[in-house]
């Protein structure tokens, strides 16, 4: 025997699913920015290690050589 869905029925399974969905988005986009700061933070380190080996680099050339 097969029961007919109300209209009151559907119309709750569909802010259901569109609830799900509105979730999911936000997830995926949660997502996305994590692996974006992971990316950024990983560059900027690695910048910041090369900015100080250029810094020392310069000091380095900049003390005379003590015998």
């Amino acid at each position: 025997m097969t029961e007919s869905v109300s209209h009151v029925e559907q119309q709750v399974q569909a802010r259901i699913a569109a609830a799900r969905a509105r979730i999911q988005a936000a997830k995926e986009r949660r997502d996305s920015l994590a692996q974006a700061r992971k990316r950024g933070l990983a560059h900027r380190h690695a910048r910041k290690l090369r900015n100080l080996a250029e810094s020392d680099r310069r000091a380095a050339e900049r003390m005379p050589d003590e015998p």
